[in-house]
């Protein structure tokens, strides 16, 4: 069974970081684009960041670039996404994705919290 595993979400206030990992089992993804979306309240769920399978090209909301960032562990089927100077717009659920073989998975998200 695929699984797509978010942690390292919490509270944090404005300014602050955290690191969010996501850990894959059941198939590897090494040869897989692996991204990061994420979904605040009463919004529809947006793209936040997106790494290809080897980690050498990222690319990132424009809302978050600078601030973010995308890795990968593909030894570890883990990829991380740090997030510092956090904002308060920046609170949401944050969901790890991948596609494969023409379908989606996704984790089952972690809550980020940025109090102003």
């Amino acid at each position: 069974q695929v699984q797509l595993v978010e942690s390292g979400g919490g509270l944090v206030q404005a300014g602050g970081s955290l690191r969010l990992s996501c850990a894959t089992s059941g198939r590897t993804f090494s040869r897989n684009p692996m991204g990061w979306f994420r979904q605040a309240p009463g919004k529809e769920r947006e793209f936040v960041a997106t790494i290809n399978w080897s980690g050498g090209s990222a690319y990132y909301a424009d809302s978050v670039k600078d601030r973010f960032t995308i890795s990968r562990e593909n030894a570890r089927n883990t990829v991380y996404l740090q997030m510092n100077s956090l904002k308060p717009e920046d609170t949401a659920v944050y969901y790890c994705n991948t596609r494969a073989g023409g379908l989606d998975y996704w984790g089952q998200g972690t809550q980020v919290t940025v109090s102003s």
